[in-house]
């Protein structure tokens, strides 16, 4: 039970600060690939078609990945900088 409330306090936190401070003048430095597709120094959420959803996180941003379109629903994962993952059910990612 404590493992469960450890890590949704985590995931809490982190949607706080990728959603709640101010709007940030900058942008993830580095590559995002998505899907397939490569987005160059990111800063927005992106959706995709693409199944099972693929995130190579080449950026100096965690990376977080929405199970609904426009980074709504729940956060499945988040994909630390320099990681990957493969996610059945995300649909879009969000990094700023």
């Amino acid at each position: 039970m404590r493992r469960i409330a450890v890590t949704v306090g985590a995931l809490a936190a982190a949607v706080t600060l990728a959603f709640g401070t101010t709007g940030s003048a900058y942008a993830a430095e580095g590559v995002l690939v998505v899907g397939g597709v490569a987005y160059v120094d990111p800063s927005r959420c992106y959706d995709t078609d693409a199944r099972p959803l693929t995130v190579d996180n080449h950026t100096d941003e965690v990376a977080l990945v929405f199970s609904g379109p426009d980074c709504t629903g729940t956060l499945l994962e988040l994909v630390a900088p320099g990681e990957s993952t493969v996610s059945e059910f995300g649909t879009s990612v969000y990094v700023d």
